[in-house]
């Protein structure tokens, strides 16, 4: 009985992965990823550049794994030397595969922002930015099944699927915005914020593999807050959340983490910072998270602990997640001024 369950959720997995092209992917460390959260926080972070890269594999102990990963890089582009405002760009890649007809998707999203400074001391930014985004989803026929290859319960894999599949590629461009507001710049900041709102898909575009005009992906909005307070020398937390709604589907995701560092002569760039924690996805899973920083390099890792409807046949194992993220320096001083502004996030 047991196996039997494990099989039709199997299937019934497969089967939504197919019917559900339309959802875009998430990451439970939603945090290290920029672009494809709000554009308008591209280059919201203290150094010169950021290159980060993340791995999520899900759902392995019921199915066939669904993979994803991805591949940003960030950088800031003073205005002048006089303006204390600055461009940010970025660009991001993404893969993901999922269920067993070999889902995937490719895409390619380059950003650009702007960032206005406010305050008395400048240390306040109203970041807008843009995103627009190109795609290509496919699967592979050949190990699809349907209903129609279903006799008196059994599977005959030579019967007809009678699927008229016009291709079994799709290609489009998708277009974001976004908008941020986020305070709390210096080299000895306490304490620091941000606010956001972006949309995706403002396009709409078509997703049919059946080439049907009257199927298209659904506007994605979202809402982000975060927030890091600094306790003492050694002490600190940070507190994220995001909302997403995308058609039917909405996802709420929240929570935080503890760090310590090890000081060094320069507050703003201790030697090492641990961080120990976790976030809640509603309805759906709990993420124990560690991540430590060793200089400009952060490691990340994270495990869904599955708690949905499916935590009988998974037994509360969802997914495991990685990431590496690399800061730096350029050595041009025009980059010290946009540099400073920034708010000086623990993450």
């Amino acid at each position: 009985m047991k196996k039997n369950k494990l099989l039709i959720t199997a299937i019934a997995l497969s089967f939504c992965t197919f019917k559900a092209t339309a959802q875009d992917i998430h990451f439970s460390q939603f945090y290290e990823s920029t672009i494809l959260r709000n554009p308008a926080l591209t280059g919201i972070f203290t150094d010169d550049y950021k290159v980060s890269v993340q791995y999520r594999n899900q759902w392995s102990s019921i199915s066939k794994p669904f993979v994803t990963g991805q591949l940003s890089f960030e950088t800031k582009i003073p205005v002048n030397d006089e303006s204390k405002d600055f461009f940010s760009a970025g660009i991001l890649a993404f893969y993901d595969k999922a269920g067993s007809i070999d889902m995937k998707t490719l895409s390619v999203y380059p950003s650009v922002s702007f960032n206005k400074s406010f305050g008395n001391q400048n240390n306040s930014l109203l970041s807008v930015g843009f995103t627009g985004g190109y795609l290509q989803r496919s699967f592979d026929p050949s190990k699809m099944t349907v209903d129609n290859q279903y006799q008196n319960g059994a599977y005959d894999p030579n019967s007809a699927t009678n699927e008229n599949i016009t291709s079994a590629k799709v290609n489009y461009w998708d277009v974001g915005a976004g908008v941020a507001f986020s305070s709390g710049a210096g080299e000895y900041s306490e304490i620091s914020y941000f606010v956001g709102v972006s949309g995706y898909h403002f396009s709409k575009p078509r997703t049919s593999f059946y080439n049907n005009e009257l199927i298209r992906l659904e506007m994605r909005w979202n809402g982000t807050a975060g927030l890091t307070y600094r306790l003492n020398e050694n002490w600190g937390f940070m507190l994220q959340g995001n909302y997403t709604t995308q058609g039917k589907y909405q996802e709420i995701i929240a929570g935080g983490l503890l760090n310590w560092k090890k000081p060094t002569e320069r507050q703003s760039e201790p030697l090492f910072i641990f961080y120990l924690g976790a976030f809640y996805r509603v309805g759906d899973a709990l993420i124990p998270v560690v991540k430590m920083d060793y200089m400009r390099y952060s490691f990340g890792f994270s495990y869904d602990l599955n708690v949905s409807g499916l935590k009988a046949a998974t037994n509360m194992r969802g997914g495991y997640e990685l990431s590496v993220v690399k800061t730096g320096l350029f050595s041009d001083p025009k980059w010290e001024r946009s540099r400073t502004l920034c708010p000086n996030f623990q993450w």
